[in-house]
């Protein structure tokens, strides 16, 4: 499949005319779930010396901070905001609970650790992603890993109707979440500008995947990769405060042009 990078600029004026139609739900942004991605018992990937956990915790609460004081009229909520292990099925059921309407998770990439050396220096960079049923090779692997999580928790098997390591059932993977689709994509796309633009970031665009996080929202949602730890330049970059507030920043900015988008319309 594609990537699905979507212009910026004049052309977003269509997109967001046709995002709305009339007696449909209102998508003005007052409330958003920030999801730090993995946590606890969970570290995500690895990189020589860092946790995927740790990074996407710093970067996850400096977009709340900056949300809070800059957009004081959208109230931020944090599925974790310390070193906690939170089931997967639960980030979303906290979105849901109260009734978000953005859900933005956020988590770091890696490569497998077989990968030679040569590929690991010459990949680096973030990508977004939104719910989608079709997934390329690497979209497919990044859900498998991220969607792993569930194995760590208890019962799981009661909890969950898939086995995250099993191709077939992403075949079998319904997209429940097409009613959001296109705004998720708008926003993804915004994230991503912004990564490029204001962090400095190498783009890999705007991709689907199956993710179980997104696939249970009742909301916009998307997943934000920030960068690889398994490029050793990269990983030092990512535990760099300076570098994870320029990163917040992109994300909290894209947030703030999807609220005042839609705020123009209402």
């Amino acid at each position: 499949m594609r990537n699905l990078v979507l212009p910026i600029g004049l052309t977003c004026f269509f997109l967001l005319s046709s995002l709305q139609p009339a007696g449909e739900k209102n998508f003005a942004v007052t409330k958003i779930v920030i999801d730090a991605g993995h946590g606890g018992k969970d570290p995500g990937t690895l990189g020589s010396y860092t946790k995927e956990k740790d990074v996407a915790l710093e970067v996850a609460l400096k977009v709340g901070e900056y949300v809070k004081k800059y957009v004081p009229d959208v109230e931020v909520i944090f599925t974790r905001n310390t070193d906690t292990f939170i089931e997967l099925r639960k980030r979303s059921q906290i979105a849901n609970e109260h009734n978000a309407d953005l859900f933005v998770s956020i988590h770091a990439n890696s490569l497998p650790k077989k990968t030679p050396l040569t590929r690991k220096l010459s990949i680096k960079g973030s990508e977004v992603y939104v719910m989608g049923a079709q997934n390329t090779e690497r979209a497919l692997e990044v859900a498998k890993r991220e969607n792993s999580v569930i194995l760590l928790e208890e019962d799981y098997e009661k909890n969950y109707d898939f086995d995250p390591q099993s191709e077939e059932s992403y075949i079998l993977f319904n997209l429940t979440q097409s009613a959001y689709q296109d705004n998720s994509l708008l926003l993804a796309s915004l994230i991503d500008n912004q990564l490029t633009k204001r962090a400095g970031r190498r783009s890999y665009g705007v991709k689907q995947s199956s993710l179980q996080v997104l696939w249970s929202t009742a909301m916009p949602s998307v997943l934000v990769e920030i960068g690889y730890l398994s490029n050793p330049d990269e990983e030092k970059e990512l535990n760099n405060p300076d570098v994870q507030s320029y990163i917040a920043s992109g994300i909290y900015r894209a947030i703030k042009e999807y609220k005042e988008a839609f705020d123009a319309q209402n």
